[in-house]
């Protein structure tokens, strides 16, 4: 289940992950964007770290709001808009504990909100096409680092028809999508944290 505690603890995770990963998600970027994917979220991933410790936010929809808003004001490129809609989406949630049906309404709120920002759906070649699956996942209490992966790594053979790839057309399959990539390292780690355990 979802409490406040351990949705920091996964958020941590994810921006250390994303910090780590600076080269990997930049180098997933260069041939079908800007390149510029690594450096944007781990400047974004630097400034949530230390605005959790900052702000201390004490419910889940604080938190989420946070996430949402320094990931916005931080993250440049595409992926601020859409990292800062998903967290925002999800900050519209009450209570303090969700269990995993709940949360996975929760992520489908971030998801909505996505879809929306980029105009987009699953099978467009986004990171899209790894919340979706993963949060279908979530509802079937079956979700792994391995159905995560396969999500992440699908992405490979999809044609790019959203964002700066889509303009490659058939040259923007084979490479795996920098957003999908990175949305792998958040679901990962909710596992991680222990988000999912009853």
């Amino acid at each position: 289940m979802l409490t406040n505690a351990n949705l920091m603890t996964a958020l941590n995770l994810f921006c250390d992950d994303l910090i780590a990963n600076k080269a990997y998600l930049s180098d997933l970027d260069s041939p079908i964007g800007d390149g510029d994917h690594g450096v944007n979220m781990s400047r974004g991933a630097l400034a949530l770290k230390e605005a959790l410790i900052e702000k201390q936010p004490g419910t889940l929809s604080e938190t989420f709001k946070l996430a949402g808003m320094t990931l916005l004001s931080k993250v440049g490129g595409a992926s601020g808009p859409l990292y800062g809609s998903a967290f925002m989406g999800m900050s519209n949630i009450s209570g303090t504990v969700l269990a995993n049906s709940e949360l996975a309404d929760a992520l489908q709120l971030g998801m909505d909100m996505v879809a929306k920002r980029g105009k987009s759906t699953v099978g467009e070649k986004t990171m899209l096409d790894v919340w979706g699956p993963s949060i279908a996942h979530i509802r079937a209490n079956d979700l792994t680092t391995t159905t995560i992966k396969e999500a992440v790594d699908a992405t490979k053979d999809l044609l790019a028809t959203k964002g700066r790839a889509s303009f490659l057309g058939e040259r923007s399959i084979g490479h795996i999508d920098p957003g999908a990539a990175s949305s792998g390292f958040f679901f990962n780690n909710l596992l991680k944290a222990g988000v999912l355990d009853d």
